[in-house]
């Protein structure tokens, strides 16, 4: 991973260092128009060229709404959740009017340390009742069977059973949480999120849209992002003893920004995302002597099969005095980058080409890191 990210790097540095043919006040000096290393025809026909504007801002927060979850019924269901007790879990046990059967409470010992711990064969021993199946039962299941044996020598015996020790089952948080660790499953449900707000919640590190959630063999992508900004209860889970929920880096969420700008290299999105006013600002903003203002581009990969392109580019006119405003509502998707050229007009068409090679690098890195 480390090495894939490195290879990235030099890959786009090695597009800015062509900024001597490329990037401020070269005007592609040394590129001749015969060098045909991609066939430029070609290569702008499989790419979906758009403006920034309001009419392209409408359709998109369009495609927005219409993406959007629809929270149902689907969420989590804890109103018939029972904990099931299980070998190692501790309990307490006591008989009204009858002292000689509840073991006092000590002032130096807990009611953990007295209580009854369930054995390997998934039993626990009272007296006048030995060997009660406990393991794989519910409380009021066990109280159930203590009253039946304790009747044989007890008139109506009023039972009282409590778990003080939740040893037998468990789940595991691991990754960007301020708190990753072991944490019990216990008589309260725990979910999903219940379980990452024990954990502190999410770190400034972590990818704070998506999780991995494992259940034996099967491991699937919580989308985080739906629960939070969208309330889709159909991303929260119910976790069960030896659930795994892990909580990646947000390394792959960034977008490029190259070319005729103060500071090129990289900037991440948070949780909140990242718009194309914030990723030039971030970079310092444009060299105003020599970029061309008009020359903002930002460069994303498509679904081929779907789209019938394999890169989308979307130009921002920044000379427009509204152009700062388009800019702030432009959403940015991790993996974009975003390209301020010197270039005239004429030779826009030529730096796009020269870019769309950096789609494909981007998006195999992320493969690999991905794996």
């Amino acid at each position: 991973m480390a090495l894939s990210c490195k290879s990235l790097a030099t890959s786009l540095v090695m597009l800015a260092i062509s900024g001597c043919t490329i990037v401020p006040g070269s005007h592609f000096e040394g590129i001749d128009s015969g060098e045909q290393t991609y066939n430029l025809e070609q290569d702008l026909e499989k790419v979906n060229i758009q403006i920034i504007d309001s009419q392209l801002l409408n359709t998109q927060k369009l495609a927005q709404a219409a993406a959007k979850p629809i929270s149902s019924n689907a969420g989590v269901s804890t109103s018939s959740y029972e904990y099931k007790i299980g070998v190692g879990d501790v309990l307490t046990i006591g008989v009204w009017d009858h002292p000689e059967l509840t073991i006092p409470a000590g002032t130096q010992r807990t009611a953990e340390f007295d209580g009854f711990r369930v054995q390997q064969d998934g039993t626990i021993t009272y007296a006048y009742a030995p060997s009660i199946p406990a393991a794989g039962k519910t409380i009021s299941q066990v109280r159930d069977d203590l009253v039946k044996r304790l009747s044989r020598v007890i008139e109506n015996p009023q039972v009282d059973v409590k778990i003080v020790g939740f040893k037998s089952q468990k789940t595991y948080i691991t990754g960007e949480v301020k708190q990753p660790g072991i944490y019990p499953v216990t008589e309260n449900p725990l979910t999903l999120i219940d379980a990452l707000n024990q954990a502190g919640g999410l770190t400034e590190a972590a990818d704070w849209r998506t999780v991995t959630f494992t259940r034996g063999d099967n491991t699937e992508v919580i989308q985080l992002d739906n629960f939070y900004a969208h309330g889709d209860i159909s991303q929260n889970r119910l976790l069960q003893h030896g659930d795994i929920v892990h909580v990646s880096r947000n390394d792959a969420q960034k977008v490029f920004v190259l070319g005729d700008v103060k500071k090129a290299g990289s900037v991440t999105l948070n949780r909140y995302g990242l718009n194309l006013a914030e990723a030039l600002s971030d970079s310092g903003g444009l060299n105003e002597a020599t970029a061309d203002a008009n020359g903002v581009f930002v460069l994303r990969k498509s679904n081929i099969e779907r789209t019938g392109y394999f890169a989308s580019v979307y130009q921002l006119h920044a000379k427009n005095i509204a152009a700062m405003v388009l800019a702030e509502q432009f959403e940015l998707q991790p993996s974009d980058i975003v390209y301020v050229t010197s270039a005239p007009l004429a030779r826009w068409n030529r730096v796009i080409s020269l870019l769309l090679p950096s789609i494909a690098t981007v998006d195999s890195v992320d493969d690999i890191t991905a794996n």
